[in-house]
């Protein structure tokens, strides 16, 4: 018996759904939460197969009925109702500009080349952990602050506030360039300002006391892990470089001979290339290390892969092996470490010490950072910094 809008009106909510059929395939699913969805039953290809047509009251008695004999009018013709229904979404994505994470991954693909690699990594990973499962799919010009807010409030609900709040920023970014490229009109990140909780501010852990530094380096020296963790234990503190420099140095950029590591500006923050100088020590560890790795790309290659560079997480995780927490120090740590001790016990320049750093402070003269700025200076200052090291791990 065919429906009618009165009875679809009075009809309750069981606990098991139900269903009220119209004919020709068509028919009313009452679910036990009482939503009325419309379905249409048809075969083709000798499978039976169901089209969701909408809910009542939003989708009409007679617009389902339209909606039904649209659907067999295309069956008559061979057409499956439910693939030409997918494939007018589709072009209606692309009539609207884009999805979301079509529009972040060309953003991604155009900018990374301006990005130090270990900046690139971290923000792709957030495109495609953060972001992309949530809003990917969906319409750019269609995403609300709410919509945002809802990706923002389930990374804050993790404890993790620093990284919704840069996952805002990342977001913006994309939809600050498809306004840029004429396919959003605009950026649902702003009204968001003042939603989340401002982050806890915190310095990065670091080690600055002499004794402690010493007892570190000593804990390292014991280290009973993966030997290729060792050596990067062993040399962070002597070139103090940042996390993703390190893990990402590549034999080709090694020049043992003349004891100096040219880090290409692609790797670098300031995207200016830079020159370690190594200290004996550092040519010792290197050294000791090139017969196992030498013959590949990176120094510290990834331990279930030579393809990849060592996990950003290697040598977090040996340090909380060695006892020390993410309180007490982190990877980045030793450029804290290495600025203090050489300013407040060595009495190094400050300038020599900042050029080190690779940090964007001009010299007396006014010129930029180079890689060759202070280059004898911080030459020198290398070594009596691997020497004053080594002192603190026998003295203190």
């Amino acid at each position: 018996m065919a429906l009618t809008d009165m009875k679809i009106r009075s009809a309750k909510p069981r606990e098991k759904q139900y269903k009220l059929t119209d004919g020709d395939g068509l028919y009313l699913l009452v679910t036990p939460q009482g939503s009325k969805l419309w379905r249409f039953r048809y075969r083709i290809g000798g499978k039976e197969k169901l089209l969701a047509l909408g809910s009542y009251p939003e989708v009409s008695l007679y617009e389902a009925r339209q909606a039904r004999d649209e659907a067999r009018r295309m069956l008559r013709n061979n057409i499956d109702p439910s693939v030409e229904k997918r494939q007018r979404k589709l072009m209606s994505l692309t009539r609207q500009g884009e999805t979301f994470g079509v529009i972040a991954m060309e953003w991604y693909e155009r900018f990374k080349g301006q990005w130090a690699e270990s900046h690139a990594e971290v923000t792709k990973r957030r495109l495609e952990r953060e972001l992309l499962p949530w809003l990917g799919h969906l319409p750019i010009r269609e995403i609300t602050a709410t919509d945002l807010l809802s990706v923002l409030r389930r990374i804050e609900g993790r404890g993790i506030l620093e990284t919704a709040h840069r996952v805002r920023t990342v977001a913006g970014q994309v939809f600050r360039y498809a306004i840029a490229t004429g396919r959003a009109d605009r950026d649902p990140s702003r009204d968001l300002k003042g939603a989340l909780p401002p982050p806890r501010e915190r310095h990065l852990a670091a080690i600055t006391d002499p004794k402690e530094v010493g007892a570190l380096l000593r804990a390292i020296d014991g280290y009973r892990g993966h030997f290729v963790v060792r050596c990067a234990l062993k040399l962070a503190p002597l070139v103090f470089v940042r996390p993703g420099e390190l893990r990402h140095a590549e034999w080709s950029e090694i020049d043992l001979e003349n004891a100096v590591w040219r880090i290409p500006a692609e790797k670098m923050k300031n995207r200016q290339p830079h020159l370690v100088p190594l200290s004996r020590q550092a040519v010792e560890i290197l050294s000791e290390l090139k017969p196992l790795t030498g013959t590949g790309r990176w120094v510290f290659p990834s331990l279930r892969s030579d393809e990849r560079p060592m996990s950003e997480n290697a040598v977090l995780a040996a340090l909380r092996r060695l006892g020390y927490d993410k309180e007490e120090m982190c990877g980045h740590g030793w450029r804290a470490t290495a600025r203090t001790l050489l300013d407040e016990q060595l009495k190094e320049n400050p300038a020599v010490i900042e050029a080190q750093l690779a940090h964007k402070v001009p010299d007396s003269l006014g010129r930029a950072y180079n890689r060759t700025t202070y280059l004898e200076e911080r030459t020198r200052m290398m070594q009596r910094w691997a020497d004053y090291l080594d002192e603190l791990r026998r003295t203190t």
